[in-house]
């Protein structure tokens, strides 16, 4: 990192609930804390859903019923999402991609892209989204190959492609450029845009990221393996989400039932992520911000900051030292506030 960067260590409890919403207690409070852990850190079973996918050479239900299925529980999950200002799906030489338009404050020319992680979709950031539209225009996609309203068509054979998908959604929009955020997998997803196709990135946000800095712990990983098998039953999935989410239940809660409805119904069939690691995140000239819990299961959180401080030529690396993976669920105002000084500074 350069000269001034700071390493900053946030020891704040979340703040208060933002208005109109209910105060982080009973239900609300268990699904804040695991809604993004939930799902998003399904990166983890990544290996063994390789070894079980179907001869597809793309992304596809199960079966109608599990569509269906996954669907109503995508539909209740949105009613916690502000209504968008637009609703789109934009074509790309890879399938299309639902993008979401939320209006926030005015005044910021370059709104926000928000990369939700594996299996959750746009639902996950509900609680998020009420702090975030402060900082200005918001969009969410559903990442393309995932459970979702993103339709896959074409294979999806590498890390460049991955690139290149995302690149062209955000060449569809109509704003120049972007500040990306992203979540866990999406967290990967964004800093492998930036690596390959940086053209429309003017920030970068990664929130307790996976594959990025440092590997999957072999403890989750081999946790992981029995939430990975879809006829296996729904408490084995829910254990494993539970889990990432610093033990936080996970039963009856919308946007939970509908990753591990994803996690059942949804074959994936995309290319292994592969640790990006310091080097070619050394090539990256944006300015970064990385968000780290410091009870995250699914990194190691000392060398993933080790990794982060060395690595950006323009970079604040900040660790919740309280937070699980559910990092932006436990913390959805502090996570913002710091997003808002971030590129309020560029």
């Amino acid at each position: 990192m350069g000269d001034g960067e700071r390493d900053e260590q946030a020891v704040e409890a979340a703040g208060p609930a933002p208005p109109g919403r209910k105060s982080p207690g009973g239900k609300s409070r268990r699904r804040r804390r695991l809604m993004i852990a939930a799902g998003i850190v399904v990166a983890a079973v990544v290996a063994l859903a390789f070894a079980l996918r179907t001869p597809s050479p793309v992304g596809h239900w199960r079966s109608a019923e599990g569509q269906a299925h996954f669907m109503a529980a995508y539909t209740e999950a949105m009613r916690d999402m502000p209504r968008p200002a637009a609703t789109v799906d934009v074509r790309t030489d890879f399938g299309f991609v639902r993008v979401y338009r939320y209006e926030g404050a005015p005044g910021r020319a370059e709104p926000l892209v928000l990369l939700p992680g594996r299996a959750s979709a746009t639902p996950v950031w509900a609680d998020n989204m009420p702090s975030l539209l402060r900082i200005g225009d918001v969009y969410t996609l559903d990442l393309l190959g995932e459970p979702g309203e993103s339709v896959q068509e074409v294979p999806i054979t590498s890390a460049a492609d991955q690139a290149e998908w995302l690149d062209q959604v955000l060449a569809r929009l109509p704003e120049k450029s972007f500040h990306v955020v992203g979540l866990s997998i999406g967290g990967w997803t964004a800093a492998n845009l930036a690596v390959h196709r940086p053209g429309h990135v003017a920030t970068l946000t990664l929130i307790d990221p996976v594959y990025t800095f440092s590997g999957i712990p072999l403890g989750t990983a081999v946790r992981a393996i029995p939430a990975s098998v879809p006829w296996l039953p729904k408490s084995w999935r829910d254990s494993f989400n539970s889990y990432t989410a610093g033990g936080a239940p996970v039963e009856d809660v919308p946007v939970a039932d509908m990753i591990e409805s994803g996690m059942k119904n949804y074959a994936l069939h995309l290319p292994q992520p592969s640790l990006l690691g310091e080097r070619p995140l050394r090539r990256l000239t944006m300015p970064v911000l990385a968000i780290l819990a410091g009870k995250s299961v699914m990194h190691d959180v000392g060398a993933s900051r080790a990794v982060a401080g060395r690595a950006f030529r323009n970079g604040t690396v900040k660790v919740y030292p309280d937070a699980s993976h559910a990092i932006n669920g436990e913390y959805p105002d502090k996570v913002a506030a710091d997003i808002a000084a971030f590129v309020g500074a560029r």
